[in-house]
Formats: C-alpha cells, structure tokens, sequence
C-alpha cells in the first residue's frame, strides 16, 4: 500500500446453510436494497469454500503460488524502475531534473489507472485486468528504452503507461486474492504477498547494482518488461467475476441484485444485469456511477474510513518527514551516511518480522491491535528529534517497520472479507489513491517547511500526528475488530491455524 515500503487458517469450515443463514441476517442488520443482498449471497458462497481445501496451506495451493509469483513480480518491476532510471542519471544518459518529470508521468499515471483499474476490475474479470495492465506496463519499458536520451515525449508517455500498468494492476490484485483464497487463509496470504514485497526490496538494490556491472541501462529496463511479462501471463484465473457472483448469489436467495429484479427463472433483468445464461443485457451505467458506487461502499464501513484516514496522515506526515529528514540528521547530526543505510535497512528487516508474526497472530481486537502498529511510526520522526545515539534511530525505524505490517496485513484481509465482492476492486483502489496520492504532496510541502521552520518542530508535529491519528481512528467504533459488527468478525474463531 502506499509509498512507503509497505503494504500485506484459523479455523475449521462452517456449513454452508450455516454461512447462508449468517450471511443473510447481517443483510439485514446492515441495510435495505440490493447491494446488501448480493453481498450476502456472496459471503456465503465464500465462507462455504474453504472445505474444499480441507486445512490445506495456502503456501501449498498452486493457484495462489502463481498469484503471489505474478505480484512479486509486478513489486519488484514497480521498484526497479526509478532505481534503473537512477542509473541512468548516474552514467549522465539523463539528467536530474528529467528523472522528476519521469517519476511524475509515472506516479500521474498511476494515479489515473489506479480509478480506472478498481472499475473495470469489478465490471470485468480481475484476471483479465492483470493480464492487460501488465501487458500494457511490459509493452511500455522498451519504449522507454528507446526514448532514453534521445526523446523526452516518448519517455514521459512511457513513463506513464508503466505507472498506468502498475494502477490498475493493484486493485485488482488485491480483489483476486479474495477470489483464488478463502477467508479463513486470507491473512496468511497477505503475509506471504508482504513478505515477498520486502524481500525484493532488501536484496534488490544490490542485485541491480550488480547486473549494471555487466547489463547497460537499455538492457536492465528490457527486464523490467519481462518482469512485467512474468505479471501480466503467470497468474492463473480467480474464481467467478465480482458482479456475477452477487448475481448468483442474489438469485439463489431471491433477492434483487444491480438495478434489476430477479424473475421466476432466474434471469436477472435491468441496467447491467445478468440473464440467466450470464449474458450482460441492458446498459451499464457510466464509470462514474460505478465509481461513485465504490464510495458509497466504503461510507458503509466506518471503521474503513478512520483505518484509511490514519494511515494517509501516517504516510503523508511521518514517512514524508523521515524521508526527507533521516538524510539530513544522518549527514549533519551523525556525520556519517551509515545511519541512513542502516536505519532504512532495519525498517526492511523490522518489516520483514512483522509480516511474519502477523501471519499466524491472532488478537482479540485485531482493529486496534492494527492501529497501535500503525502508531509506532511515530517512535521513526521521534527519534531524529531526540538527542540519542544513532543505534536508537535504527532500533525505532526497526519497530516502524515492524508495526506497519502489523496494520498492513490484517487492513488488506479485513477488507476483503467486509467491502462486497463486486465492490472490493473500487473500494480497494480509494486506498491506493489516497496513499500513493498525497504522499507525493507530503514530500514536496515537508522540504519547505524543514527550510522554513527547521528540522525539530516539523518532525515534533509529524511524531505528533504519527501517534494522534491511528489513536483517534480507534475511538470508531468498529475498528476495534475492523468490522461493522465490532470485533466478532476480526477475531479468530476456536481452532488451529492453517
């Protein structure tokens, strides 16, 4: 999720009359209409799924396997590109000021694919989203290699079409988990996802740094392409498409689904409806409505809106003035750049830990457990503050690391399991857009205000607000358990883990 470096069994099957009749009692208890009906068929097809798997590990199942190999390789393309285009400043084939304007285009594009991408990929199969946003990534990088010193247009229409790929890629990944994984396996899923992200992000610099020995820039970008390859071609096929799952869903219990009703042979009817034979008849609405849908979704879940409002202060203030700061403190306070090399080291490694302890832990109050990782960001702004040795700089961006997977992995899980299935792709994309979004803004309003007011106070409100948001996200009601029912849906049932 976000700018950052971030962002990813615990019990036996319920009966699937059991999980129907769940499923359709919080129906009512959340609201009237079709979309609480569609939801509720479809969690019940859901929770129903996972006796088919007979407490198999998600480390084991195949499908799943080639998901987790398609998004390693989408992160890992992700990173390299500016790191490449680093180089390439480096070996004087651009300068500084071009490499801004391509990470821009980059970012411009993302921020445009990432609406359209959570659309599309709850109108049409997330899978076939992946496969063209990859395609469409993998396609742009030789043309970024070939406008490389030679044409600026091309690079930045390159630039953005990668970081377009990279958009529209992320909600619809993060929906097609929950299709290819069942819920009670979806926390160690994410943790794997995580895992992946952070290994990538430890081992490749050196690796890169290593193949610019023996590979130009031309030739490093081209495998970027492949990486995007390997994105767009491995991941197998999800399980039934968002819409036609509600639709189903909604049909076998009778209720009304999309704009249309059910009839007596179960043809769905009205705009963008589903016949019988899933054949789409009527008109759809437009892009906006169904974007405006997905906020409508999200206004639904109020523990949600705190979770996604805490984590862009965190993002936009914290990490913003860290990332900015930590190089200034290393160079003037410590003399010595190894602070910074091993502070953003210990963050990984922290990182790495948290994914791993998330993966199987449990707690009660999983919501608020979540939020108080998210608050131990605030010890990384805190410590640059303080008059303390630099080993206690690396130890808080240690625990930083830790905490934000700690919230990381159970905010991606509790999403998938509560926002309705033909609304996770929409729903998902808000969160990328806010923390990708207004990160960028946060980096370029910290470096004036540093100038301007000096490094203490600035990082004294970061630390600050780091501690205050996720603490005023709790106060919510059902963020304790990051569920509308409070903590009875985030906390683990009796029995072993997968």
């Amino acid at each position: 999720m976000a700018t950052t470096p971030i962002r990813q069994a615990e019990s036996e099957s319920e009966s699937e009359s059991q999980s129907q009749s769940q499923s359709e009692s919080k129906s009512q208890r959340d609201g009237t209409g079709a979309d609480a009906d569609a939801a509720a068929g479809a969690g019940a097809a859901a929770q129903a799924a996972p006796a088919a798997h007979g407490g198999r590990s998600v480390l084991r199942d195949v499908a799943f396997l080639r998901l987790w190999s398609g998004t390693t390789a989408s992160g890992l393309a992700t990173w390299a590109l500016p790191f490449v285009l680093g180089l390439a400043v480096l070996d004087h084939t651009i300068g500084a000021a071009t490499l801004g304007l391509l990470l821009a285009a980059r970012t411009a594009g993302f921020l445009v694919a990432v609406a359209v991408g959570g659309v599309l990929a709850d109108r049409y199969s997330r899978r076939g989203v992946v496969l063209w946003a990859g395609l469409a990534a993998a396609a742009a990088t030789p043309l970024l290699a070939l406008g490389l010193g030679r044409s600026l247009p091309l690079m930045l229409a390159a630039a953005a079409v990668a970081g377009g790929g990279q958009g529209a890629c992320r909600p619809a990944f993060q929906a097609l988990t929950a299709e290819v994984v069942d819920e009670d396996r979806r926390q160690t899923a994410n943790a794997a996802m995580t895992l992946s992200v952070r290994a990538t992000s430890l081992t490749g610099p050196s690796l890169t740094a290593l193949l610019a020995f023996v590979l130009d820039t031309w030739a490093l970008l081209l495998g970027i392409g492949v990486l995007w390859l390997v994105a767009a071609l491995v991941p197998g096929a999800g399980g039934a498409g968002a819409a036609t799952t509600a639709e189903a869903a909604g049909t076998a219990n009778g209720a009304v689904t999309g704009n249309g009703a059910v009839t007596g042979n179960g043809a769905v009817t009205g705009n963008g409806a589903v016949t019988g034979n899933g054949a789409v008849t009527g008109n759809r609405p437009s892009f906006f409505a169904e974007f405006a849908e997905g906020l409508r979704e999200a206004r639904r879940h109020p523990w949600f809106l705190a979770g996604l409002g805490a984590l862009t202060v965190v993002i936009s203030t914290g990490y913003s003035a860290t990332g900015v700061a930590l190089p200034l403190v290393s160079r003037d306070k410590y003399d010595t750049g190894v602070v910074l090399a091993a502070a953003m080291t210990a963050y990984t490694l922290g990182a790495l830990g948290g994914a791993v302890v998330v993966a199987r832990w449990r707690p009660r109050a999983q919501g608020w457990a979540a939020l108080a990782g998210l608050g131990l960001y605030g010890f990384a702004p805190l410590s640059l503050l303080l008059p303390v040795h630099w080993v206690f700089v690396v130890a808080a961006y240690a625990v930083a690391g830790i905490g934000i997977e700690l919230f990381n992995v159970p905010w991606f899980t509790a999403t998938q399991r509560e926002v309705a299935p033909d609304k996770l792709a929409r729903v998902s994309s808000l969160d990328f857009m806010l923390s990708y979004g207004l990160a960028p803004a946060g980096l370029a309003l910290i470096a004036p205000a540093i100038e301007h007011f000096g490094a203490r106070p600035v990082l004294a409100v970061c630390a600050a607000l780091c501690f205050a948001a996720p603490a005023v996200a709790a106060l919510v009601p059902s963020a304790r358990g990051f569920s509308r029912e409070g903590a009875g849906r985030g906390t683990p049932r009796e029995s072993a883990h997968a």
